[in-house]
């Protein structure tokens, strides 16, 4: 019974969860007059930008010109207030925003090229040469450019969910914890035993297996988190967390 009432709860917290989730913040980055506007679009720029990138360089476009093409991208997405079609019971924001590029590469490249050429200033401030550096390791593979954005999608997002977990263990003074034991979590070679940790921190091998279910849990929390900003209702998060490792699994040589 208390099993539950527990279970309830957190599914009514789910359901609660998705009044700030990620459609939010695209909601309030169609407010372009809002104080919250700039925050949101730079989240939303930071999330899909490099899978955005990846898509366009697998596309043929050289590394300058992809550069450019993203920078329009973005300055046409928000011109002309793209965001005003985007319904979230219609499909995820991923596949929105692929849609949308796609019709920008055969509809506006040339004329937005054009702008650029006269004085058109650069909305977002992107790394090119890391880019380059991920997008050089990717070459081998044989991917289409569809995949290889599913692909960078998910490695974006499992990122982002280590990156908060990671925060919080540091914030809570237990930094070096979640140093030693994060491939514990994701499956990474693991240099040391248990036996061996425990012993360097000075606990047991037991309280420190106990540390990893405690991380696990939480990085399993915040994953499901970060699934419900991408999704349209709690319904789908388990399903869209089975296509996300289903997408990782095909990256696997």
């Amino acid at each position: 019974m208390v099993g539950e009432a527990s279970q309830a709860e957190e599914t009514q917290a789910s359901r609660r969860a998705f009044a700030t989730t990620h459609w939010s913040v695209v909601l309030a980055a169609r407010e372009q007059e809002t104080p919250q506007a700039a925050a949101a679009w730079e989240q939303l720029c930071r999330t899909y930008w490099y899978p955005l990138y990846a898509y366009v360089r697998r596309q043929g476009h050289r590394p300058p010109d992809a550069e450019d093409l993203l920078q329009a991208f973005f300055a046409r997405f928000l011109e002309k207030n793209y965001l005003d079609d985007v319904d979230r019971s219609k499909g995820r924001f991923r596949s929105f925003l692929l849609a949308a590029l796609n019709h920008f590469l055969a509809n506006e490249w040339d004329k937005a090229r054009r702008q650029k050429r006269g004085g058109q200033a650069q909305l977002l401030s992107l790394d090119s040469a890391e880019a380059e550096r991920w997008y050089g390791e990717e070459l081998a593979s044989d991917l289409t450019p569809e995949k290889l954005y599913e692909q960078r999608w998910a490695c974006v997002l499992l990122e982002q969910v280590m990156q908060q977990l990671e925060q919080d263990s540091e914030a809570a003074g237990k930094g070096e914890y979640f140093a030693a034991l994060k491939g514990f979590l994701v499956g990474e070679d693991r240099p040391q035993s248990y036996a061996d940790l425990a012993a360097k921190f000075g606990v047991t091998a037991a309280a420190l297996k106990m540390r990893v279910q405690r991380l696990r849990h939480r990085y399993q929390r915040l994953l499901r988190a970060e699934i419900a900003q991408t999704v349209a209702s709690p319904e789908e998060v388990e399903e869209e967390i089975r296509y996300l490792f289903n997408v990782l699994s095909d990256q696997r040589p």
